[in-house]
């Protein structure tokens, strides 16, 4: 049935009014986060910036309407980004335009695997990630994106690397600090704090980003060296296949494959992390097929692969999302700015970013999770450790891969020394 493949049509018919609020109001803070990483992962995908725009715009439209995963939200991510921009340079040649239609390429062909997946029920492979590997999984997240946020917070320009390089990159340069970036966003940050505590379920987020953004003329922040957005492109593509030869999509298959692992790895992952926190099931396999559709929309959109966002889906979250619908009004609302409204945009100041993703990410982080396991067993607490160092030397997909080998090497331990019990006489006793 179609409502089976697509649970946002199931949504619709019973959804409740007292939702539409947060829905709407994660949506705006989302789309006003998207803006920014789509311009910024096009640049590490070596595509132009409207590019990044196009594949969360066309992507958004129809991850509602697959996934089962409530807060994921679909994006550009840096770690596809980054693959795509040092995979496509040979293949291109100096092409710009042939360079842009291999991108949108590999999205079709990421689509097409995702659709292979769900077909063959693959989904149950996620379940081989152990919740020992989640809380590892998590608390290095948190980590990992704090490095990232930390210098717009503090008015610098940020590196490249892994949690380590983005943290020695933080300390080497705190002396560039900007005393009035870091003002602004230390303000944002604890406008956050206090909003959370006084006004839970409140959209204390979009005030901090209206607030932020009539702050830069009054107070002159552009003079100052406050990073704004900037210039927003204007206008939308007309979709289409793009224009390769048959024989490039075997050059594109390694590409396409890799892009694939990466984006269903970690959407599935940040799915199933809200499930757990929120008390709802999810269902993997569903969020193959739903990989696939954005993916294809991606694709025709004129854009490149695209997967759930960690930190995306955390501001979706931390913005009152109840449903995915809320990755529908992002969507809706960045195809009204890019058409109309793209300058209304310049203005927004980055360190009241930063702080929004900061605030999100501030939930992941818990010890208690981590001291818990070191009570309860060293041995789950060092599959915890062993996710939290690969996703800070690694990337997100290599710490899950990481914890979750060492989960099925435990697994395979424990498997070949069952406990046993023998039945026999007690000695010296006629009892058995």
């Amino acid at each position: 049935m179609i409502s089976d493949a697509m649970p946002g049509l199931r949504l619709l018919r019973s959804y409740r009014l007292e939702w539409l609020r947060g829905d709407l109001v994660a949506g705006l803070v989302l789309a006003a986060y998207l803006l920014p990483a789509g311009l910024g992962d096009a640049s590490l995908a070596g595509l132009p910036p409207e590019a990044g725009l196009y594949a969360c715009l066309f992507a958004g439209l129809v991850f509602w309407l697959f996934c089962s995963s409530r807060h994921t939200a679909i994006t550009v991510t840096s770690a596809i980004s980054l693959l795509v921009g040092t995979s496509l340079g040979d293949l291109a040649g100096g092409d710009v335009g042939r360079y842009a239609a291999l991108a949108s390429a590999t999205a079709l062909l990421v689509a097409a695997l995702g659709f292979v997946a769900w077909l063959l029920r693959a989904g149950s492979l996620v379940s081989f990630i152990s919740e020992t590997v989640m809380t590892g999984f998590k608390t290095g997240v948190a980590l990992h994106l704090a490095s990232t946020q930390l210098p717009k917070l503090l008015g610098f320009k940020g590196s490249h690397g892994d949690f380590w390089e983005r943290m020695g990159h933080v300390l080497s340069h705190l002396r560039e600090t900007n005393p009035t970036s870091l003002a602004l966003g230390a303000a944002a940050l604890g406008l956050l704090i206090l909003g959370k505590r006084l006004l839970p379920n409140r959209p204390v987020s979009l005030l901090v980003l209206v607030a932020g953004i009539a702050a830069v003329p009054f107070l002159g922040l552009a003079g100052r060296g406050v990073a704004l957005l900037g210039e927003v492109p204007q206008g939308l593509p007309v979709p289409g296949l793009p224009a390769i030869r048959p024989s490039d999509v075997n050059l594109l298959l390694p590409l396409a494959m890799a892009s694939f692992l990466l984006g269903a790895v970690e959407t599935a992952a940040i799915g199933r992390m809200f499930a757990r926190k929120h008390g709802y099931r999810l269902d993997s396999n569903q969020e193959f097929l739903a990989l696939a559709g954005s993916n294809l929309a991606a694709g025709l959109g004129h854009g490149f692969p695209v997967s759930g966002g960690m930190s995306q889906s955390l501001v979706n979250e931390g913005g009152g999302a109840r449903t995915p619908l809320s990755g529908l009004v992002a969507s809706g609302i960045m195809v009204v700015v890019t058409l109309f409204l793209a300058s209304l945009l310049h203005d927004l100041p980055q360190p009241v970013l930063a702080a929004i993703v900061l605030m999100a990410v501030s939930g992941l982080f818990k010890l208690s999770d981590l001291r818990r396991l070191w009570r309860f067993s060293r041995t789950e607490f060092a599959v915890a450790a062993a996710a939290i160092l690969g996703v800070l030397g690694s990337g997100l997909l290599r710490g899950v891969l990481i914890g979750a080998v060492i989960s099925l090497l435990l697994l395979l331990r424990r498997a070949s020394r069952p406990l046993t019990t023998e039945l026999g006489r007690v000695r010296e006793t006629d009892h058995f």
